[in-house]
């Protein structure tokens, strides 16, 4: 495989490649299940005899249980996280004794305070001032497979292209959300760099289809394999010397 064509474009996965998302999603997790237990026990004081506490009846464990069972039911939407777990709490209320309008408002609300917890997150410090200065020698592009929104966030400026790859019904390692990236970017995979954490969903998907990886290797396990146009990087941080050294020719 050759890459003698100059970069034009970068393409970015998020969580854990621009900010540690372990953190985050372990808060977000209980946080909005323990927020839609106890607002439920207040919302239906009257009733908790008869309902009992939803958290109790069903567990964070649950909750995850079955939204396993609901992405092997759905294949397509296996990567929609966002419709995965609202519809997953819909119908764990609907068990729980709702009526339909009811679980639906509550699966809604849970979302929404899901989705604000989600946000609060802090990309590395060195994110902002590398995308400001990559952003004006290329187009830059977000691909995710998670349901981050970048709206919400102050990075949001710097994406004029986002693909949601669970919104497309395509999650990594699909190519089709590299492609669609590419064709938004008005790039040639040989003329685009990825920059991704996950070996199975950014790198060898964009590695296949021609595009150069710089792979965040955050664990530090080294290579699992050589593969033209992969390079190893410990941190994004390291990203700008890594492409200061392909414009040189040195690979």
């Amino acid at each position: 495989m050759t890459h003698a064509r100059p970069l034009t474009a970068l393409t970015f996965d998020l969580d854990d490649t621009l900010w540690d998302n372990g953190q985050v999603m372990a808060h977000t997790e209980t946080g909005h299940y323990a927020w839609l237990d106890a607002a439920l026990t207040t919302w239906h004081g009257a009733r908790l005899g008869t309902l009992g506490r939803f958290g109790e009846r069903f567990p964070l464990t649950a909750y995850q249980q079955r939204r396993g069972e609901l992405a092997t039911r759905n294949p397509l939407r296996r990567g929609d996280f966002t419709w995965i777990r609202q519809q997953s709490l819909y119908e764990l209320l609907i068990e729980y004794g709702l009526e339909a309008a009811e679980a639906r408002r509550w699966a809604t609300a849970a979302m929404e305070e899901f989705m604000t917890l989600r946000h609060r997150l802090t990309p590395y410090p060195e994110v902002e001032p590398l995308l400001t200065r990559l952003g004006t020698q290329f187009r830059l592009a977000a691909v995710t497979n998670g349901n981050v929104d970048l709206d919400r966030l102050p990075l949001a400026h710097h994406f004029p292209v986002r693909i949601a790859a669970g919104e497309l019904q395509a999650p990594k390692p699909d190519a089709r959300p590299f492609l669609a990236a590419l064709s938004r970017l008005q790039a040639t995979p040989a003329q685009a760099l990825h920059v991704g954490d996950s070996w199975d969903e950014d790198v060898l998907p964009a590695q296949r289809l021609g595009m150069r990886v710089a792979w965040i290797d955050k664990r530090d396990v080294g290579l699992p394999a050589s593969l033209s146009g992969v390079y190893r990087l410990t941190h994004v941080r390291e990203l700008q010397a890594l492409i200061e050294r392909l414009a040189t020719g040195d690979r």
